[in-house]
């Protein structure tokens, strides 16, 4: 019996890698034009004389209230001209991340066909990492001066947990973040639980539209938080039903195991080894096994409520 078993199981693992590449090579064809701009470098080489032109070609990044002086002196700013230094040395080309960018809108026209590409033009923000990336309409804008490795001197000051994904290799993820949070609906509930599956979704996403990162890069984990998460998830579970957490309504679980931070707050003496965003890990393994144990469209998955989806996946922690 136990062999018969193991023979199924094989079949089925066989069944499923091969479902999985004939689609990724169905994707692969799928025809889409990725057309980057590099305004960092056009601004980065302008002078007072070409502002006009560059106001009538991108009038969307030179808000009307900011009289032109402000441009013109930005030209000529030391901390403006050392960060354009940087990014041109860290970006001589863009050619790995439109590599990634276009695999990622090749699988985002596979699952959402009338998403419209966007222009994707990369600038600088004077470090602004809250806005790292902002896709709006037909545009995705991606600032640079976020993207130079998380030990580049313009970083010191921010804390280790916010730099150590200011990576070039990050970007893409990032951008697959940005897209989810729009597609994948806000949880009406306010129970941690339905917080939970809510990023649940959008990581799962990740796993649709960036197959081709880690799981570390897809939720935002170094390769040890990853492997922390996923030899704890038992104890983690444990935890969240025992403290009887799952339909709790306090906003305090978020900051708590929802959002980044230097670690997550169990209140105990392994939050110091435990990475932020555990709860994330949680809902996105929930969210995994009700995939894999229900046939439905990713379009379906995304409408269903979490309490549908926790109870459908009989979800069941690796120990």
């Amino acid at each position: 019996m136990i062999r018969r078993l193991t023979c199924l199981l094989l079949l089925f693992l066989t069944l499923s890698c091969a479902e999985e590449d004939q689609r990724e090579q169905e994707i692969a064809g799928i025809p889409v034009e990725v057309e980057i701009t590099r305004f960092d470098r056009e601004f980065a080489e302008a002078s007072a004389s070409d502002l006009p032109e560059l106001k009538e070609e991108y009038p969307y990044l030179f808000p009307a209230q900011f009289p032109d002086e402000v441009w013109i002196d930005k030209m000529n700013d030391t901390i403006q001209l050392e960060i354009n230094r940087e990014v041109a040395k860290a970006y001589p080309n863009f050619s790995e991340t439109k590599d990634d960018l276009h695999s990622f809108f090749q699988h985002v026209k596979y699952y959402f066909p009338d998403t419209k590409v966007p222009e994707v033009i990369t600038l600088t923000s004077d470090v602004d990492y809250r806005n790292k990336v902002i896709w709006e309409q037909d545009l995705l804008l991606i600032s640079l001066d976020t993207y130079l490795g998380q030990d580049h001197h313009f970083y010191n000051g921010i804390q280790e947990y916010i730099k150590k994904n200011f990576k070039q290799e990050q970007i893409v993820s990032d951008v697959a973040d940005v897209f989810a949070e729009n597609v994948v609906e806000r949880p009406s509930s306010r129970t941690f639980l339905a917080h939970m599956i809510y990023y649940g979704k959008i990581l799962y996403l990740n796993d649709l539209l960036i197959p081709f990162k880690t799981d570390a890069q897809k939720i935002g984990y170094s390769p040890e938080e990853l492997e922390w998460a996923g030899a704890n998830e038992e104890q983690m579970w444990r935890y969240f039903v025992d403290k009887e957490l799952l339909y709790n309504t306090s906003s305090d679980l978020q900051s708590r195991f929802l959002f980044p931070a230097p670690f997550s707050k169990f209140y105990l003496e392994l939050d110091a080894e435990s990475p932020a965003k555990v709860g994330q890990f949680i809902g996105w393994q929930i969210v995994r096994q009700y995939m894999d144990r229900n046939e439905v469209s990713v379009q379906e998955f995304l409408g269903k409520d979490a309490e549908t989806i926790f109870n459908k996946s009989n979800y069941k922690p690796n120990k």
